[in-house]
This record gives C-alpha cells, sequence and structure tokens, in this order.
C-alpha cells in the first residue's frame, strides 16, 4: 500500500484542510503526523497559554481522526529528523505541508526539501493559513504591499478556493506509533481564564457568533466593555477554523457587520503577507525611524508597571490584567497599551511584542510584531506619529467605565467617568484605594515624543 504523511502545524483541523485531503488522494494510507518542534520550545515561543491550548487542540483532532477510522500521531524533537523517521518507518513517498510565513517556517521546509530529496517528495499546500496566499497579490514591480488599503481592494475581488469537506476515512498504518497527547491539566503556569481549545470548539464558537453577534459587529467592535468581537483569533492561529470558511461563512451572514468582520481577516492575510516578504520585520523595524528608545531605571521601572498593570492609568491597566487572566485582549485595547508602551513611556515595541507573546493564545508572530510595529511608528503605518492618548481612548471606548471596573477592582466602588482620573478623586476617597497615581505625566511625555520625533526628523 501507497503511504502518504500529512505533517500538521498551524492547521489542525479536518475541515477545509487542503493537507489532509492532498494526502488522502495521494496514497492509500496517512500519516497525520504533528512534530513537538524542539526549535519552537529552543526559542521560548512554547509558553504555558499555548501549550495548553494546544493540548486541547491536539486532542481534538485525534478525536476527530478517530471518528474517521485514524488517529493522530504525535512525535516530539527536531522536525525534519522526526519527519525522516516517520517517512523510514511509513516508506511513504509523499510529505504534505501548509505553507507558512516566518523565516522559520521558509527554513524549516527547506531543510525538509533537502532531507527528502531522492527518497521522498514534498508537497507545499497555499491557502491553509490565510484566505490568500502571501505573494499572490503584489503590487507594480514589488514583492508585497505596504498599505493595507490598496492591499484589501485586491484581495476582496481575488476568487477564494473552494471550501473542502471533512474526510469521511482516514486509514492509518499499523506500524506507526506516536507519544502520548499531552494533556492540558499538566502544563503549570497557565491563566486561570484561556478558553477550551480544539476545532470542536471553535466550531462551535464561529457557529455562535455568526447567528448571535457578527451582525452588531461594526457599531460595537470598538466598545471596550461589549466584549462584542468573535474571540476566534487563537482558533484561527492554531488552525483550528480554516480562514477561507470562516471567510464564506461570514459573507453570507451579509450586512455592515460582517463586512467589518472579514475586513479584519483581510488585515491578517495583510500582515501575514509583509511577514513572508520581510521575515526580518519579526524582530526589526520594517521602515526604521532612528529612534532611542529609552532603556533607563526609570524606563525599566515603568515597563514593569505597564506589565503588571499597575501604571495608575485605568484604561491601560484593565487590559494589561485581562491578558494576564485570560490570555487575550481585545483589539482596540491591544492599541491604546501599546501605544502607551511606545509613545508616552517611549519604550521599544520588541519589549512589549515580546509580553504580549509570552501571554496570548492567539500569539501570531506576523499579527504581533507588525500590529506592534504598526502602533509604535516603525511600520506600515501612514502617519508614523499617531498617539493614542489614553484618556481620550477611555471616554471613547469606555465611556461608563465599566470595562475599568470589571478589570481593576480596586476601583470598582467609583460610579461612571470619573474611574478613569482616580487622581482627581477627594483625597480620603483615594487614600483608601490601593491603586497607584500616574508613573507618568501625559503632557510631559507627549512632550517627550515631540523631543524625539524631532532628533529622528519628524519620523520620514
Amino acid at each position: 500500500m501507497s503511504v502518504a504523511i500529512a505533517l500538521f502545524t498551524s492547521d489542525l483541523r479536518v475541515h477545509d484542510q487542503p493537507v489532509l485531503r492532498a494526502a488522502l488522494r495521494a496514497a492509500d494510507e496517512v500519516v497525520p503526523l504533528f512534530v513537538r518542534d524542539s526549535g519552537v520550545t529552543a526559542a521560548g515561543y512554547d509558553v504555558p497559554n499555548r501549550r495548553a491550548f494546544l493540548a486541547d487542540c491536539l486532542a481534538s483532532l485525534d478525536a476527530s481522526l478517530r471518528r474517521r477510522g485514524g488517529r493522530l500521531v504525535v512525535r516530539s524533537g527536531e522536525v525534519v529528523e522526526q519527519v525522516r523517521r516517520v517517512v523510514r518507518e511509513a516508506g511513504a513517498r509523499e510529505v504534505h505541508l501548509a505553507a507558512g510565513v516566518s523565516g522559520y517556517a521558509a527554513r524549516r521546509e527547506d531543510r525538509l526539501r533537502t532531507a527528502l530529496e531522492g527518497t521522498c517528495a514534498l508537497v507545499v499546500h497555499d491557502s491553509v493559513i490565510t484566505v490568500v496566499p502571501p505573494g499572490r497579490l503584489v503590487p507594480s514591480g514589488k514583492d508585497h504591499f505596504a498599505v493595507f488599503t490598496p492591499y484589501f481592494r485586491r484581495w476582496r475581488e481575488t476568487d477564494r478556493r473552494a471550501v473542502m469537506a471533512a474526510p469521511r476515512t482516514v486509514r492509518v498504518p499499523p506500524s506507526v506509533g506516536g507519544e502520548p497527547l499531552p494533556v492540558r491539566d499538566t502544563v503549570e503556569g497557565v491563566s486561570p481564564g484561556v478558553p477550551e481549545g480544539g476545532e470542536e470548539a471553535g466550531r462551535a464558537r464561529l457557529s455562535s457568533w455568526l447567528t448571535r453577534g457578527i451582525e452588531t459587529y461594526e457599531d460595537r467592535q470598538d466598545g471596550l466593555a461589549d466584549d462584542a468581537t468573535s474571540r476566534l483569533s487563537p482558533y484561527l492561529h492554531f488552525g483550528c477554523l480554516s480562514p477561507v470558511e470562516l471567510t464564506e461563512r461570514a459573507l453570507r451572514a451579509d450586512g455592515p457587520g460582517a463586512d467589518a468582520f472579514v475586513r479584519q481577516v483581510a488585515w491578517r492575510d495583510f500582515h501575514h503577507q509583509v511577514l513572508a516578504a520581510r521575515p526580518e520585520s519579526a524582530f526589526s523595524d520594517y521602515r526604521a525611524r532612528h529612534d532611542r528608545w529609552r532603556g533607563d531605571l526609570a524606563a525599566r521601572s515603568e515597563t514593569i508597571a505597564w506589565r503588571e498593570g499597575r501604571t495608575g492609568y485605568p484604561v491601560v491597566d484593565a487590559p494589561m490584567r485581562q491578558l494576564r487572566y485570560e490570555g487575550w485582549m481585545h483589539n482596540r485595547a491591544r492599541l491604546l497599551t501599546a501605544s502607551f508602551l511606545t509613545k508616552t513611556l517611549y519604550v521599544d515595541w520588541r519589549e512589549g511584542a515580546r509580553h504580549f507573546l509570552d501571554l496570548l493564545v492567539d500569539g501570531d508572530l506576523a499579527d504581533n510584531q507588525l500590529n506592534w510595529q504598526w502602533v509604535a511608528g516603525t511600520g506600515t503605518d501612514t502617519r508614523p506619529n499617531r498617539v493614542l492618548n489614553p484618556l481620550t481612548q477611555a471616554k471613547r471606548f469606555d465611556p461608563r467605565g465599566d470595562y475599568v471596573r470589571r478589570w481593576v477592582p480596586e476601583l470598582a466602588g467609583i460610579e461612571g467617568a470619573a474611574v478613569h482620573q482616580p487622581w482627581k478623586l477627594d483625597a480620603r476617597v483615594r487614600a483608601r484605594l490601593d491603586y497607584p497615581d500616574p508613573i507618568v505625566d501625559l503632557t510631559e511625555a507627549g512632550e517627550r515624543f515631540a523631543r524625539a520625533r524631532d532628533r529622528r526628523g519628524g519620523g520620514t
């Protein structure tokens, strides 16, 4: 019997799964393989929140395969070596893999191709992790789009591949064994509010979102207290949901909410195509502004306060505490907390991006790093000197203070918008609060940033 390997990476699902379907077409038997990559651990990305969510994802994928007569084979170690071993054990003729966008993914693909040459074919599939593959849409004379709006116009008009049904049967060679599945409960240091992972949980959340949430998304997406976003990003990051299927189903919902939601999916594709073309932008400025980020003792102390949600600005502290508790943060909150670190405190964006990756369940290298650069003014934003004032953001997106009271219990007894400026309360009230005064004056911080901007030539 002929054998193929479906190497799962960020595509942990059976519905609309081009890698698995292609492997099934190519051979009589298929080894659904996932390698717990030692390279990811060495790079520091195997953090507790994502490790726990991943355990759920693998358990869900294994259960789906078993319902179809198959099973998931899990190995640990260096990816290329583990794949070579399974190729030898199974006598596989082909290895199928989803195309990635990071520099690491590109190097992994190259090493796999070299290692398998002459013994086994490597087949790489597009439109698995994104809707539109990076590199398909390019402006004249360039290798990627650096501005979202023209990219989105082309993205919206581009034909998408058809959504694939889940396979009915998966036959796995009985001779190929693997390790026990990881178990979420054994992972230490997990944030209490990390949601259940896996395809089944993701599809249930998607169905609920399409019937009860997407209709009002355009009007409510920025409201911090509303909690009216889909929260599907962790399931997209691990590939429990197909972005192609998600887009098709969202567009069937029709209306302004669906259009606004699909636009966010396009932003995800946009960042992936930027990273694919400029892999160094995961760690280096996409557009160097020659910033002289603060790194003195005061800046380090302020950064610690920012991480702990103790800056004295409640609308900044609330999402930082939510991040620590849930491993998730509202998109608007991500922007305003990132702006506070990079523009108000004038601390290197990499400090914040690393902290987010340490906690976010949806810690995607493309989205996280390039959104941080967008806010810091070193990325694709056409207005690099944009500053999000925390008090203005609070007034617009948490006008009654409900979001702050939810996540900053020290201030729960303060009614209305006054919760956003506790330093203005009566001295006797302030004395009873276990909450710090602001670590920085916004006017002074603005002047500091203006001086820094002038030193770097106005951000041009």
